[in-house]
């Protein structure tokens, strides 16, 4: 009769804690910002939002060269379009000296609100991870496999095409 009791009233706790649990829901912010170490340029908002778009045309502001040294040269590279399940990824990178100086997305799509939600956290996570290993060997994002991939994907034929 006790253990009834006791695995009656453990039952009750659960439920009322289990129902008195409050999900907190947040917006996402529709616009990825670019990775750069210098300040760059946004993705345009319809690339989170289900829909394909030419290059936002922002540029990333160069130091002004020192008499000591020149500057080196700004080379701009798009990556393939690569279509995913859920959507295309591509992006755009700025190659400066032989390093990755800025990269942002070109295409960023979500077929779905869940996956737009998705993009909007995964994006500026590889845009950084990117410039941290300075190369396409960056690391999946925990619930973006796909995009991850598409990016890796992209920003390899970006680099591919810098090589030659």
């Amino acid at each position: 009769m006790k253990r009834v009791l006791l695995a009656l009233t453990g039952t009750i706790a659960g439920l009322v804690a289990l129902l008195s649990f409050k999900v907190q829901t947040e917006t996402q912010a529709t616009i990825l910002p670019s990775a750069s170490g210098t300040g760059g340029a946004t993705a345009a908002p319809g690339n989170v939002n289900g829909t394909s778009t030419a290059p936002s045309g922002g540029t990333t502001a160069t130091p002004a060269p020192t008499s000591a040294a020149p500057a080196a040269t700004v080379v701009t590279l798009d990556g393939a379009a690569v279509r995913t399940r859920y959507g295309t990824v591509q992006v755009e990178v700025q190659m400066k000296g032989g390093a990755i100086a800025s990269v942002s997305f070109l295409q960023l799509t979500g077929r779905d609100r869940q996956s737009q939600e998705i993009n909007a956290h995964a994006g500026p996570i590889l845009l950084q991870e990117t410039l941290t290993v300075q190369s396409a060997k960056v690391s999946t994002v925990s619930g973006a496999t796909y995009t991850s991939d598409g990016y890796r994907q992209s920003l390899q034929s970006a680099l591919d095409q810098a090589a030659k």
